[in-house]
């Protein structure tokens, strides 16, 4: 029997376990830390985990229990300081994205990586979504030519939630490239298979900004019915939910404190010189929604999105589009939840190497840290792994998979 612990017991990590059971795998979770005690301990009762032992405090449990794989829920900011834990014991581990938060904690999670004897797997799934594989696939066979340019895209049609919810805090979120981008920039890494040198970024404030006081929530506000963001229009106008929900614990998107940016965008070039243009906007509403890429060769372009469901190749030299519809909209993260599970648990049993390793996580996140330090200094920001080396100049690279690539709400 595989023995699971738990770092932070947030919806993230919680649905991921539900979902684990669907392997039939003969797994129990038999610790949990978070200080969040008597909450935690009903919703492991209300799935079943009635035997898990609760701890305050992640070395405790660490230190007590015997694991053959953990997994870190809590919220952004402490992912890699709780990772770091994990991997100085050697313990195979599911690691949440961002990955880490800033350059100090990301330094000593690849550190800790580099010296762990086992593997780690982030939760990167679109990489590993039917849609990324596919379109891996056709690159892999020389259809479109080299890549040789990319246009990527995240319209958030839910983005709302990243003002009016603990992720508004930027000292938890580390700002909205970490929370999005990270995923973006880690597919496109994996689907050009090149290394990434330069980046440039800007990001706007535009929407979710105001006077409102600072701490207001909806269910406080004078303006409870007519706000387009609040919990009534949310049930009169916008048909997202099935009754107003009064009581919501929703804070205001227009108050003095929300933080984080509301759109932004960001230049990558890459090793060979081929660059990509990728854009994030937070107040897109539904049917706008929409999150992919095209990839541009001489011979062809390959295009998909996860909204449509939906991924075209347009040659360029016939009069001839190709159309590969799928059926993976409703599947978890549109399928990749499940194989990333599938991954830890191979890992576990050292039956495979990661599909997403901890490598890929540490370049994203560099990125992403670059790219919000570009957009506030007004500077392009070389790329290179190597700021992420110990004193001693070890690499601080480890795991790549071969052919690879409070808790936390989701």
């Amino acid at each position: 029997m595989l023995r699971i612990g738990v770092i932070g017991f947030g919806g993230r990590i919680r649905s991921m376990i539900v979902l684990l059971r669907a392997f039939k795998e003969d797994f129990k979770v038999v610790a949990v830390a978070d200080p969040r005690t008597e909450e935690v301990k009903a919703e492991l009762e209300e799935d079943k985990h009635t035997d898990a032992r609760l701890y305050a405090d992640a070395d405790e449990m660490l230190e007590r229990e015997k694991l053959d794989g953990a997994m870190i829920g809590t919220r952004c900011s402490l992912h890699a300081r709780m990772g770091a834990k994990v991997l100085r014991r050697h313990i195979p581990l599911f690691l949440e994205k961002p990955i880490a938060t800033n350059m100090e904690d990301l330094r000593a999670l690849a550190e800790a990586g580099r010296k762990a004897r086992s593997q780690t797997v982030v939760s990167f799934p679109l990489r590993v979504t039917p849609l990324v594989q596919c379109a891996k696939e056709i690159i892999g066979s020389g259809k479109l030519g080299t890549v040789e340019h990319v246009q990527a895209w995240n319209n958030v049609p839910y983005g709302a939630c990243y003002f009016q919810y603990w992720y508004r805090d930027e000292n938890e979120t580390g700002g909205l490239f970490l929370q999005k981008a990270t995923h973006d920039f880690d597919y496109i890494n994996y689907l050009v298979g090149i290394e990434p040198r330069w980046i440039s970024a800007v990001k706007s404030k535009r929407i979710f900004k105001g006077d409102k006081p600072a701490g207001l929530y909806c269910r406080d506000c004078a303006d409870l019915e007519k706000c387009p963001d609040g919990p009534y229009q949310a049930f009169f106008s916008r048909a997202d939910a099935k009754e107003v929900d009064r009581e919501s614990g929703s804070q205001c998107c227009y108050a003095r404190d929300t933080g984080n940016e509301d759109s932004g965008s960001a230049l990558i070039e890459y090793e060979t010189g081929m660059h990509a243009a990728y854009s994030q906007n937070f107040f897109a509403r539904k049917a706008a929604g929409a999150r992919g890429a095209r990839l541009f060769g001489y011979k062809g372009t390959l295009e998909f999105d996860w909204y449509t469901d939906e991924l075209k190749v347009f040659m360029h030299h016939t009069p001839r589009v190709e159309t590969y519809k799928f059926n993976s909209a409703a599947m978890p993260h549109g399928g990749g939840d499940t194989v990333l599970l599938k991954s830890f648990l191979d890992v576990m049993q050292g039956r495979a190497a990661s599909v997403s390793p901890l490598e890929a996580g540490l370049l994203s996140v560099l990125m992403c840290l670059k790219a919000k330090e570009s957009a506030q200094t007004r500077t392009f920001q070389q790329v290179d792994m190597k700021e992420l080396e110990t004193k001693s100049g070890a690499p601080a690279k480890n795991q790549k998979a071969k052919g690879g690539v409070k808790a936390k709400k989701t």
